[in-house]
């Protein structure tokens, strides 16, 4: 079974929801309307179908291998990556004067699925590349600028995020890598980071890492942390390569999944310290990597959308062709295809569903993203700000943790196959795991989500966007077809409930911050689940409307129907039950005595 992106689904979010001839009328995005965006997307999924998809089993069964300080890539991978850069996907959202493309996120949303779609391995290493290109572009001198961002850009260099610590998970103030400050304005940086994605490998000329570490003297917990860049080898200042840095992978992980991706443990500083510039100003450190962490949040969510897609067309084909009993039905004599059974069935809509719902919430917040960056108008940018920043966790926590119902059902679609190595089912399942844990656990993403995004602003954010939803229920309110009455009851009462716990949250994390914080990822997933299922409303409306007129493709429309109807009553049906979870649940949370587990 090979991978086919999904184009006619990602240009109709592109075009009908996210408003992708708006976001062209933004200065610097005037080229990239919507005959950009297909050209884009299906050069995109021509070399994600026929370079990097039938990578991916091998890179499953032969991963990346380590020996003597020096990480070997599955084969295929090197020859793949360097085609990666010279095609300008790396650079595809950066800035042209870098040598990038310049591309809205809209766009370079759905490219970022399709690679992960083929090969959630591969993709590791330009997600992290990016991250740590979006916070040199915002903290880094002219000068590291000039040193590091065209390499990166072009693909010929690559870079990693380097937090975590054996002691140090995802509580950053116990950080005890040390920087030591040098007569030449550099540092000599000492410490040992693990999990550390692409942290070695042999696909790129160059590795640039960035490191928090701790001066000596910096204030305790989160506030002395500052960043600095470490590269693999020194740049000399010519920009060739010299000397290597005191930086060395002293081990690979053995994972559950994304096993072609090394997970190295970096040592720094083994041979005299590793050389270290700093980044922005001392102590800064942890706000500079937020924005790393905030692009990395973001594009594990499409992460998440993009295995799920893979898991959905595996189980599609395996329900085509697996033939087991006759339907209940009777319509056909005797046994048939599994995709005639109503359970396969359900759970093949339940896939699709999801998909469909969370790739249209994320290249809705794409659009956002651009707006709040490049519009002209600050008014524009500030309310666009904030609606792209209340959906990060819910792209990265909801995404996530739905690609792991959607991969769990793509092996049941299976049966006892799926859980045969050798079909490849198996291999989604194991990869979509690590999503719902690094860049932030979905939890970490519900405090985020609660003390960030809802609390801060007594629920004001939340509250806003619940009045666009209403909106769009009043859209729906004017159609008389089955879908759009199913839809508008599904919607409003989603709505209802989000709006009680929007409040119940916003009353109760200063006062009772354990009743909050209890529901805290029920409450992500109920938020999730709402936008999602907006955007599905928005869809449905789109596509009668284009119907009704006769002015696009009959059958993709009519799937869309189905698929937002299937979304009302299967998935946003679920909504108002976590709101009394949430609302009426907290003090059963957290009950039990902690003796008594």
């Amino acid at each position: 079974m090979t991978y086919r992106a999904p184009v006619k689904d990602m240009l109709f979010c592109m075009k009908e929801l996210a408003g992708l001839d708006d976001v062209a009328k933004i200065p610097g995005f005037e080229e990239a309307g919507m005959e950009t965006a297909q050209a884009v997307l299906e050069e995109c999924a021509k070399f994600n179908e026929g370079v990097v998809a039938p990578l991916n089993v091998e890179g499953d069964r032969a991963p990346s291998t380590f020996q003597d300080g020096q990480v070997i890539t599955t084969a295929g991978f090197k020859e793949a990556f360097k085609q990666f850069g010279e095609g300008g996907w790396q650079g595809l959202q950066h800035p042209v004067e870098f040598g990038g493309q310049g591309l809205p996120k809209t766009i370079g949303a759905a490219c970022i699925e399709m690679i992960n779609s083929a090969n959630l391995s591969f993709a590791l290493c330009p997600l992290l590349t990016d991250g740590a290109i979006e916070a040199l572009l915002t903290a880094g001198t002219p000068e590291q600028q000039a040193t590091y961002l065209p390499k990166m850009i072009s693909g010929e260099w690559t870079g990693t995020m380097n937090l975590t610590e054996p002691q140090a998970g995802s509580d950053l103030a116990l950080v005890r890598t040390r920087a030591e400050p040098q007569a030449d304005g550099s540092y000599k940086i000492f410490g040992t980071k693990i999990f550390i994605t692409y942290g070695e490998h042999d696909m790129a000329k160059n590795i640039v890492h960035l490191v928090l570490a701790r001066v000596a003297g910096a204030p305790e917990g989160v506030k002395g942390i500052s960043l600095f860049i470490v590269p693999k080898f020194m740049v000399n200042a010519d920009g060739s390569l010299g000397s290597r840095n005191d930086a060395h992978c002293v081990s690979i992980e053995h994972k559950l999944g994304i096993k072609a991706s090394p997970t190295a443990v970096l040592q720094f500083g083994d041979h005299g310290g590793a050389v270290g510039t700093l980044i922005g100003q001392e102590n800064r450190g942890l706000e500079y990597m937020f924005i790393m962490m905030n692009a990395a949040r973001y594009a594990v969510g499409v992460q998440g959308i993009g295995v799920a897609e893979r898991a959905y067309q595996k189980a599609v084909q395996y329900a085509r062709d697996r033939v087991q009993s006759r339907p209940v039905d009777g319509s056909l004599p005797g046994s048939a295809p599994i995709i005639h059974h109503p359970d396969v069935k359900r759970m093949l809509m339940t896939m699709r569903a999801y998909n469909e719902g969370c790739r249209a919430l994320a290249i809705v917040a794409a659009a956002a993203f651009d707006a709040a960056h490049h519009h002209p108008d600050a008014e524009v940018r500030k309310q666009n700000q904030a609606f792209y920043e209340f959906m990060v966790p819910l792209v990265k926590g909801y995404s996530t943790e739905m690609s792991l119902e959607v991969t769990n059902l793509g092996v049941q679609v299976h049966g006892g196959m799926g859980f045969i190595e050798e079909t490849g089912a198996a291999q989604y399942y194991r990869d979509a795991k690590i999503l719902t844990i690094y860049e932030g656990t979905t939890a970490i993403q519900a405090n985020d989500l609660v003390g960030r995004k809802t609390a801060r602003d007594g629920g004001q954010t939340a509250k806003a966007i619940a009045k666009q939803i209403e909106a769009t229920e009043a859209a729906l309110a004017k159609s008389d077809s089955v879908a759009a009455r199913a839809m508008r009851k599904r919607l409003s009462a989603a709505r209802e409930a989000f709006v009680q716990v929007v409040d119940f949250i916003a009353a109760n994390t200063r006062a009772n911050p354990n009743a909050a914080f209890a529901g805290s990822v029920p409450y992500l997933m109920l938020g999730g689940n709402l936008m999602a299922g907006w955007q599905m409303a928005r869809a449905l409306l789109v596509a009668e409307e284009q119907l009704a007129k006769g002015s696009g493709d009959d059958a993709f429309l009519q799937a869309k129907v189905a698929t937002a109807r299937f979304y009302a009553d299967h998935i946003l049906s679920k909504v108002p039950a976590t709101r009394d979870a949430i609302v009426e649940g907290a003090d059963s949370v957290t009950a039990l005595a902690l003796e008594a587990f």
